[in-house]
């Protein structure tokens, strides 16, 4: 036959002619002669198995030999792990040729491990793998350095039983009760030596069993008058959770179903997940194991009616088949089409998430589809709370949806219901009220926005409502059941409210609720208004912002979109916004910036399209290369680029004296002085964005 044999590079390949009597040693000689490789550096694989010499010879078997015949007990070593474990001799073979150098032809013994007759075969040992079963248990005293030993140690988890391993005795200590053994134990195939293996079954200790000759074996077994009485030593259980023990049911070793370990002849194993079961346990049940072909638990069978072959159509879950847009046809509710468990794509950084008042970039008059696009603007950050805000704080925004009955919408002031008081369990999105509400969380900190002292019995009114704390409100479409001045599609922005009064009353429901009034106080004209509709046409931002690929909530689908349309007004032609001319305070600003002119003409370029191109350009042109924000504490670098101080600072703490945009060199001297003029002029366009970072 013909064997290729390519070198491990595939440089070197060549062609060798053998027959099935060629032995490895004789194989070596013909790839020496085809590739000029000496025996001695030749590693042979085969299917990913290493060759040894002995690999391709031929054996015949025999019946005993002078070491050990069929039957003879032992200990013999896996050669997978290294560990010792009692077996019995099954079976013996010697080579029908004699070794290279003249010695006798070598013997290899078929060893069954105890215990495990019915998880593995009787494996083919060497002679060095076997010597006599170990039988003598050393006292703790009669242990001294250097001892070579037989121990138990567990490899993983040296607290608990394990397998019986050669080891070198390093150290002993013992005080009182309390003994301390350590050990080199030799682990492995290549009996490799592990130090500081400390041995908890000390009373365990055996000696090694010897080498010898059935004879040998006999006469000191004569000699000694002994009979083979030694008990059987102990292994790490297969089971942690069970231990092994067979009248204990077990959920890892026992059936599956009834975790039971009777009638293991009844029992048949998953091919998937190894996992047993009884046959009388599956549903339905099997009369017989199945003698031919895969078995597969019911867990891990493949329901060939889910299977979607090439060309057919995904099937909808079942849960998702009993949705009332797949049952009722009719619906015109956006059944699992809708933005409920959405979660938010970036995150507002210009304010810190307790800054109360506007947002800069954010106008009155901008209408978002969906509450997560509010939330990513900073606007309000809750998903569904129609409050935000900290309970030791106060109130940063509201939400007008219509969800309480005592709510009164009158455009430029509103009486607001606060929150709690209603059975949400069974994730119920809403209820009506059932019980009083209190005075805390999150109706505290919107009375903690009144310019008033906090009264949790009668409330209170300021005398100055206009000195409280302000509160972004944003009205739903959803409000539109009960007032004329929502939104036709999404939710909108109305601006800055300030809290005139709150006071506890008996509701609609017959609960107590507290109420809250609120007033307008926004140097902006309110969107519904002949000038803030102007306002929004000039600024351009009457199209609502939506999520691309969304559908369109319900109210919308009824009312039709206004995207094209100022609100309450006809169809209008789609205008340029109005050009934005910063303020004369501003402007001074931006000039005294004198390192980053060129960067300001750029922004410059913004201003005839509007302010909100404007800040986007500001936002883009200072964004520090580090964090991606815009720049906090700006340190302007020689080659221009502008970092924010702490992000340099990290810079130079980790030696690299370079700036993060291009390089530059700017060595290890350099001030990292903040550019003053730069930061005046960036919190005068964002005003407190620096107390979010």
């Amino acid at each position: 036959m013909f064997v290729k044999v390519r070198t491990m590079d595939g440089k070197s390949s060549a062609t060798v002619v053998i027959s099935k009597l060629t032995t490895v040693q004789e194989f070596r000689q013909l790839v020496r002669e085809e590739l000029d490789v000496p025996p001695e550096s030749q590693r042979l694989f085969f299917r990913g198995k290493q060759e040894t010499d002995d690999a391709a010879a031929d054996w015949e078997p025999i019946t005993e030999d002078d070491m050990y015949r069929e039957g003879d007990c032992c200990d013999a070593r896996d050669p997978s792990s290294g560990a010792w474990f009692e077996a019995v001799v099954k079976g013996l073979r010697a080579q029908k040729t004699p070794t290279p150098d003249g010695g006798p032809p070598r013997h290899q013994y078929a060893v069954q491990f105890e215990g495990y007759e019915d998880e593995s075969e009787p494996i083919w040992l060497n002679p060095a793998d076997l010597r006599e079963r170990a039988s003598v248990t050393l006292p703790f005293s009669s242990l001294v350095d250097g001892m070579e030993v037989l121990v138990n140690y567990n490899v993983d988890e040296p607290d608990e039983r394990g397998f019986w391993f050669d080891a070198i005795v390093t150290g002993r200590q013992a005080r009182g009760r309390r003994r301390r053994l350590e050990v080199t134990a030799l682990l492995g195939a290549d009996r490799v030596p592990v130090a500081g293996c400390l041995v908890k079954f000390v009373d365990e200790v055996m000696e090694r069993g010897m080498q010898r000759s059935r004879k040998e074996r006999r006469d000191s077994a004569a000699a000694d008058n002994a009979t083979d009485t030694a008990a059987k030593r102990e292994v790490g259980p297969t089971c942690k959770i069970c231990r092994d023990r067979p009248d204990r049911d077990c959920r890892v070793c026992g059936c599956h179903v009834c975790h039971s370990k009777s009638q293991p002849e009844k029992q048949i194993m998953c091919d998937e997940c190894d996992m047993p079961y009884h046959i009388s346990c599956l549903t339905p049940p099997l009369e017989a194991i199945p003698e031919e072909g895969d078995w597969y638990c019911p867990e891990c069978k493949t329901d060939t009616s889910e299977v979607v072959l090439a060309g057919q159509k995904l099937k909808a879950s079942k849960r998702k088949s009993r949705m009332a847009s797949v049952v009722n046809k009719a619906t015109k509710r956006d059944w699992g089409k809708g933005m409920a468990t959405a979660g938010r794509q970036k995150q507002c950084t210009i304010v810190p998430t307790n800054h109360m008042g506007p947002v800069p970039g954010v106008e009155v008059g901008m209408r978002w589809q969906y509450r997560i696009q509010a939330s990513e603007a900073g606007v309000h950050r809750p998903h569904v709370a129609g409050i935000a805000g900290r309970e030791k704080e106060g109130a940063f925004s509201i939400v007008l949806s219509g969800g309480y009955e005592d709510d009164v919408d009158n455009g430029e002031e509103f009486f607001y219901t606060g929150s709690g008081g209603r059975d949400l369990s069974g994730n119920k999105r809403t209820a009506g009220q059932s019980c009083d509400q209190q005075l805390t969380r999150m109706n505290k900190a919107l009375a903690l926005n009144c310019n008033a002292k906090i009264n949790s019995k009668t409330g209170a009114e300021a005398e100055d409502w206009r000195g409280g704390r302000p509160v972004r409100v944003i009205r739903s479409y959803k409000l539109g059941k009960h007032s004329k001045y929502a939104p036709n599609e999404g939710l909108r922005y109305d601006g800055v409210y300030k809290i005139v009064k709150y006071w506890p009353e008996k509701g609609q429901s017959g609960f107590l609720v507290w109420r809250y009034l609120l007033r307008r106080d926004d140097p902006t004209p309110a969107p519904w208004t002949t000038d803030g509709r102007r306002r929004i046409l000039e600024l351009g931002i009457q199209d609502m912002v939506r999520v691309e690929g969304a559908t369109s909530s319900a109210a919308a689908t009824d009312s039709g979109s206004d995207g094209d349309r100022a609100e309450d007004g006809p169809p209008t032609k789609r205008s340029r916004p109005a050009a934005y001319s910063p303020e004369p305070a501003l402007a001074a600003l931006i000039e005294a910036d004198e390192q980053n002119r060129h960067l300001w003409d750029e922004c410059r370029r913004s201003l005839a399209d509007g302010k909100l191109k404007f800040l986007d350009a500001v936002t883009e042109t200072f964004m520090c290369i580090c964090c991606q924000e815009l720049v906090c504490t700006p340190v302007t670098l020689p080659c221009r680029h502008n970092v924010c101080q702490p992000c340099v600072r990290r810079s130079f703490k980790a030696e690299v004296y370079s700036c993060p945009a291009c390089r530059h060199d700017l060595g290890k001297s350099f001030s990292l002085k903040a550019n003053g003029d730069l930061f005046a002029a960036l919190k005068a366009l964002f005003p407190g964005y620096q107390q979010g970072r």
